[in-house]
């Protein structure tokens, strides 16, 4: 355990070192760049058991369910394998273009 997780005086505070990773998801219809960020806690949020949580800077699946890339571990390695593992696993299909902007 590093120094710093020492200065933290309440769980309150949440103090939270920031890891930064990027990787290019491969597919038919071009490489899609992905900024993955993972926190790691100084001691694990209130309702959680775990300290590192990974969480990608874009939505997959857009077209039938959209969700964020996400994961949780006991480690960078497990939290951020999590989130890489759903970015290979669903198809990155673009934003959704607002109903406006599709009529003009």
């Amino acid at each position: 355990m590093s120094d710093w997780v020492h200065l933290q005086a309440t769980c309150g505070e949440q103090l939270t070192q920031l890891h930064h990773f990027s990787m290019v998801k491969q597919q038919p219809g071009g490489n899609v760049p992905f900024a993955i960020t993972v926190k790691e806690f100084a001691t694990p949020p209130p309702g959680q058991r775990l300290r590192f949580y990974a969480e990608a800077d874009k939505s997959v699946n857009q077209k039938t369910a959209p969700f964020v890339p996400c994961g949780w571990g006991s480690s960078i390695f497990s939290a951020l394998g999590d989130c890489v593992r759903m970015i290979r696993e669903f198809p990155y299909e673009g934003e959704k273009v607002a109903e406006k902007d599709a009529a003009s």
